[in-house]
């Protein structure tokens, strides 16, 4: 990107006497770059002492505009290799009214899909197990734990809690956790999700590949068996760069306001 970075920080040298902080001005210039496709996804960056060279400024400046593009997704920094573009993401839409698999919703986009497995055994169940899938504390849960993936690209980190009366083999589990639930009977029908904001911890975002702090996306779903029995407890983080999910919304008529 040699040629970008000269036309880059020939504008900010110019710009030098605007009364804007240079990290701004830099972090600005860069950003500009990106948009205007002067450098694309997965070109790298100069090191920060070319850079400070090239636009005449100090390397803590540098540093410090990087770190905000790095924490706004613009750029990504991978140990030992230097600061890069970030990829494009290609944003997904999930509907809230539909209660599929992530494989089964990847795959109907025509995306590959694959998983990571990040845990999968037999535990003793947590007090919000035991409450949420009306276990007692001598009973086990199983528990299921994967990075999902689609199109190489990390979307979200899933973590579901089930009975081992239900699952007593996780490490059975092929590719679709509800295609394994529905080979016994005890794929989930309906489910209840709550969605909340959440800035990601630093082994999260290490798994889907985002900077610590990053804003993310927290669901919790209780999903349930025809007979109204809790078959599935599932907290997940999804990438907020990456996923909307879409609610539709009907108006109620007079007739239907005062039911539950």
């Amino acid at each position: 990107m040699s040629d970008a970075a000269d036309q880059i920080f020939a504008t900010l040298k110019q710009s030098a006497q605007s009364g804007a902080p240079l990290y701004l001005q830099l972090r600005k210039s860069i950003e500009d770059a990106v948009n205007r496709g002067l450098i694309g996804p997965g070109d790298a960056l100069p090191s920060e002492r070319d850079i400070a060279t090239k636009a005449d400024i100090s390397r803590v400046t540098v540093r410090k505009a990087v770190q905000d593009l790095v924490k706004g997704g613009i750029l990504v920094q991978r140990h030992g290799s230097g600061t890069f573009v970030a990829p494009r993401m290609e944003r997904v839409e999930q509907s809230l009214s539909r209660l599929t698999s992530f494989t089964e919703d990847m795959a109907r986009r025509g995306m590959a899909v694959r998983s990571a497995w990040l845990d999968r055994g037999l535990y003793a169940p947590s007090p919000d197990e035991m409450m949420v899938l009306g276990l007692s504390s001598s009973e086990l849960v199983a528990r299921v734990a994967r990075l999902r993936i689609a199109n190489d690209t990390p979307l979200a980190i899933e973590r579901a809690s089930l009975s081992a009366s239900v699952l007593p083999d996780p490490a059975g589990i092929g590719s679709s956790l509800y295609a394994a639930l529905e080979l016994t009977g005890n794929r989930p029908v309906r489910a209840v999700q709550r969605i909340s904001a959440a800035n990601l911890g630093d082994s999260d975002a290490r798994l889907l590949e985002v900077p610590p702090g990053i804003a993310g996306l927290h669901i919790e779903r209780i999903s349930y068996l025809a007979s109204g029995k809790v078959i599935e407890f599932t907290r997940s983080i999804y990438r907020g760069d990456a996923y909307d999910f879409v609610a539709e919304l009907r108006l109620t008529g007079p007739s239907e306001e005062g039911r539950p």
